[in-house]
């Protein structure tokens, strides 16, 4: 079990797990509680403060040069994702990320941030291809005529997009078919993923794991799926959804394939 021993005042180094970039920030200003999150989760996602290590709340307030307040609703939040635990006379220590709430969006953002984004966006993508071919099956009989009509207009605009190569633009079109099919649903608990679909999308895209010219395989399924869905066949709906994830599945495979070879065979 690690521990991070906080720097004493006559100048002793500071663990190593404690350098960042907010150190130099000396005044509690707007935004410093996410940054020293951010900086603190990151570190915990990416193995730096791996699971069983232990620091103390002056440990943080030294690094940081922070004020407690700030440490203390940094640690509250990372609390109630179960990412560490405090106990009177142990201090406060990292959970094992079975213990994590995996499902919330900081989580999900400092795992892709780090280097166990493919894992991540496999586990993503695995979970996108149990709900969204059911959530168009459900859109198909469920939606709104106005909103299937919306649907095909998207379709149409990503197509244009992703034959342009203009990624800012099909990145932003593809948040939007997805979120719909997700609300024509009918269904809150799909609804409530829709900022977790989101965030696969955009890190696809960021991280360079997105083709600039989508093969227009994809885009035709996506016309499909809106085709079907506006004719309220739920069948077909399902069907080109799932060819949807299924493609995106055979394309994300060669990468983690070739993480899992680099992971076996680290370079010397």
């Amino acid at each position: 079990m690690g521990m991070i021993s906080p720097v004493s005042t006559s100048g002793t180094p500071v663990h190593p797990l404690l350098h960042g970039s907010v150190a130099s920030r000396t005044h509690d200003t707007p935004g410093l509680h996410s940054q020293v999150l951010d900086e603190i989760g990151q570190a915990i996602c990416e193995g730096r403060m791996p699971a069983g290590t232990t620091f103390t709340t002056e440990a943080l307030e030294i690094k940081y040069q922070v004020s407690r307040s700030v440490i203390r609703e940094s640690l509250r939040a990372l609390e109630a994702m179960g990412m560490v635990t405090s106990k009177r006379r142990v201090g406060n220590r990292v959970l094992p990320m079975s213990e994590w709430n995996v499902y919330d969006l900081s989580v999900i953002r400092w795992r892709l941030a780090g280097h166990g984004r493919i894992a991540q966006l496999r586990s993503l993508t695995q979970l996108r291809t149990a709900i969204e071919p059911e959530a168009a099956k459900l859109a198909a009989s469920r939606g709104a005529l106005t909103q299937a009509s919306d649907l095909m207009g998207l379709a149409g605009r990503l197509w244009a997009a992703g034959r342009s190569g203009d990624q800012d633009a099909f990145l932003t079109l593809d948040i939007e078919f997805h979120s719909l099919v997700m609300e024509m649903s009918g269904n809150e608990m799909f609804t409530r993923l829709n900022n977790l679909v989101s965030e696969v999308l955009i890190g696809r895209t960021n991280y360079g794991l997105m083709p600039q010219f989508p093969h227009d395989e994809a885009l035709q399924m996506h016309v499909d799926v809106a085709n079907a869905i506006q004719s309220g066949n739920a069948d077909a709906a399902g069907a080109s959804m799932l060819g949807i994830m299924n493609r995106t599945i055979r394309e994300m495979g060669q990468i983690w394939d070739q993480n899992l070879s680099q992971q076996s065979h680290p370079a010397p």
